[in-house]
């Protein structure tokens, strides 16, 4: 046995079988019944001739969300060198992200790689942008919930709690007391631009740090986790800093908004978190945004088409 970390991960189909696990982990791996509520299962097919060959099927399961269901299953003990054999066998369309088991305790498991595709009900927090300011159709964030409830009228909501001027410090913050009436299944955070303005006066005016986004987004990783939520990061998006540069007393550069982008798909990353770059759909495209910042009804219209492509 590897003297590596050891990873718990939930499995409810293939990784189950000793001759999977033989064939990716060396031997059969120790394992203990759990299950997982708020989940249902449903068909995934899948291409990958490896995968394939070690299963014996080319369908598979993936996960979805519904309340009241429930996934049963098995908890494997694995090691580093296991879990990224796991990894390597999960095709592209799962990622590996936290779940909270019906036990109590947090593990590891493969969802739908497209993070709203699965979703039913979703909470959004953010800024103005996620708010809709300077669309009177609701923004991007509006055009979400009509799709993702039309599709399902029944089971699907989608809950706007976003908040002009706020930043991911007050968002993570104010959402704990925001999500249990809501009974989120996914929370989506749009990391917006106001983390990287600068004030022009008072403390801290115009000061080259940058705020500590990654304290926030560990508050928020914890508070959707605690709710066995899902937590999608999205954002920021470009600006045209030659009409915000100074405004509302303070000041927007692209430089700043680069670095809170890096800050938060390395965050991401390291944490096998969801993150929704929104960056190149309006780069260069300031026709779309009314000051520079708020994009007008079609800004919001190519915002939400990507979101779609890419989330779901």
């Amino acid at each position: 046995m590897s003297d590596s970390r050891p990873h718990t991960l939930f499995s409810f189909g293939t990784l189950l079988d000793e001759q999977v696990q033989t064939a990716l982990f060396g031997r059969p791996v120790p394992s203990t019944p759990a299950s997982l509520a708020g989940y249902a299962t449903r068909p995934q097919p899948i291409t990958d001739p490896a995968v394939i060959a070690a299963s014996g099927l080319d369908v598979h399961l993936t996960l979805e969300r519904r309340i009241g269901a429930e996934v049963k299953g098995a908890v494997l003990h694995l090691t580093d060198q296991d879990l990224a054999a796991a990894d390597a066998y999960e095709v592209d369309d799962y990622a590996r992200r936290r779940v909270l088991l019906s036990s109590g305790e947090s593990a590891w498991a493969y969802l739908d790689a497209k993070p709203l595709r699965p979703a039913a009900r979703i909470v959004i927090v953010g800024d103005s942008i996620a708010y809709g300011r300077c669309d009177p159709r609701g923004g991007w964030a509006a055009r979400l919930a009509a799709s993702h409830i039309g599709a399902n009228e029944a089971d699907h909501r989608v809950f706007n709690l976003a908040i002009p001027g706020a930043t991911l410090a007050e968002v993570s913050e104010q959402t704990p007391a925001l999500l249990a009436p809501r009974l989120p299944d996914t929370l989506l955070v749009a990391a917006g631009v106001n983390d990287s303005a600068q004030p022009l006066s008072g403390p801290g005016a115009l000061s080259d740090e940058l705020p500590r986004v990654t304290d926030s987004l560990d508050s928020l990783a914890a508070t959707a986790l605690s709710h066995n939520a899902r937590l999608v990061v999205m954002g920021p998006m470009w600006l045209d800093e030659t009409r915000t540069r100074d405004c509302w007393g303070l000041r927007f550069t692209e430089e700043r908004a680069l670095a809170v982008r890096e800050s938060v798909r390395t965050w991401c990353d390291a944490h096998h978190v969801d993150h929704l770059d929104m960056w190149e759909p309006l780069r260069e495209r300031a026709d779309l945004l009314v000051d520079g910042l708020h994009p007008e009804a079609e800004g919001h219209e190519v915002l939400y088409r990507h979101l779609d492509a890419v989330a779901r």
